[in-house]
């Protein structure tokens, strides 16, 4: 089993950024993928961003250039830093983790507002 806490959701302006974090505990494989996805009122869960226990990185369209993933394999903890943030990234972030199973967090809300 594997738990994942995440944290760092908030309130924020057009512009604004914010940092989320997300930390694994339980039985964790040194090989292992964790990720971002989101989801918004209506739409379905998509991927935000997802980096490997050895560093390959992947992002979605709408988010490249202004999010950036990361990983510290020692305290099992991958972070989003999200940056212009825009109203359309409003959703509840979600942080996943993948090895030989596949586990969720509960989530984080992020809202970009004025």
């Amino acid at each position: 089993q594997v738990q994942l806490v995440e944290s760092g959701g908030g309130l924020v302006q057009p512009g604004g950024s914010l940092r989320l974090s997300c930390v694994a505990s339980g039985t964790i494989f040194s090989i292992n993928i964790m990720g971002w996805y989101r989801q918004a009122p209506g739409k379905q869960r998509e991927l935000v961003a997802s980096v490997t226990n050895g560093g390959i990185i992947n992002y979605a369209d709408s988010v490249k250039g202004r999010f950036t993933i990361s990983r510290d394999n020692a305290k099992n903890t991958v972070y989003l830093q999200m940056n212009s943030l825009k109203p359309e990234d409003t959703a509840v972030y979600y942080c996943k983790y993948t090895s030989y199973d596949t586990y969720w967090g509960q989530g984080t809300q992020v809202t970009v507002s004025s």
